[in-house]
């Protein structure tokens, strides 16, 4: 019977889908915080939203693409040494932010469907974008809208949260632990103590 080695680091799909998605939430929260926290001219507040709109969508697209590689691809497993209290811990703040990845884009994707204001959505200004069914047919789209905004906003900072948590719990195993957890997700960086290793399709 043939057996399937299990893999020391993720595939080079999982990575280049992981910077990414890195990249667009970087992104997102940055025009995000500019627009609501920031004193921008109309006209630009109003790109900064084209362009969060857009860089959203691209995301939920990209997650959906990472989350369908993971189903037909293990994973490289966790340290041995990592007690079981801490991988289930990983594993619970994985699927949280997985979860929250795709959940922010798809409520704020709603939020602009329920907006009394019906703005189309343009990917990047040469792609049209529907809205979601339903809502914009909804009588109380601003309360809707209200409600959807809110939990966008205090999703953004649980997102912001987890995304400490995680970053804090890699350097924790490369800098601390000096394990090969973070090895395991950068592209072309030689594992610690061996000759560089290219990962895997």
């Amino acid at each position: 019977m043939r057996t399937v080695a299990t893999p020391r680091r993720y595939t080079l799909v999982a990575i280049v889908l992981h910077w990414l998605i890195a990249l667009g939430i970087l992104v997102l929260l940055a025009l995000g915080l500019a627009m609501t926290r920031g004193s921008l001219p109309p006209m630009d507040r109003f790109a900064f939203y084209q362009w969060h709109k857009s860089v959203g969508l691209t995301v939920l697209v990209l997650m959906g693409l990472r989350v369908l590689w993971r189903l037909f691809h293990t994973p490289p497993p966790l340290p041995e040494a990592m007690p079981r209290a801490e991988r289930r811990a990983a594993g619970a703040a994985h699927l949280a932010l997985y979860g929250l990845l795709v959940a922010m884009p798809l409520v704020g994707w709603a939020m602009v469907s329920a907006s009394p204001y019906n703005i189309p959505t343009v990917l990047y200004g040469v792609i049209p974008w529907p809205h979601l069914p339903v809502l914009p047919e909804l009588p109380n789209k601003a309360a809707v809208e209200g409600v959807l905004k809110l939990v966008h906003s205090y999703g953004a900072w649980l997102l912001i949260a987890l995304l400490l948590l995680h970053v804090g719990a890699a350097l924790r195993h490369h800098l601390v632990l000096r394990d090969d957890t973070l090895w395991r997700m950068l592209p072309l960086v030689p594992r610690p103590g061996s000759k560089p290793e290219v990962p895997s399709r």
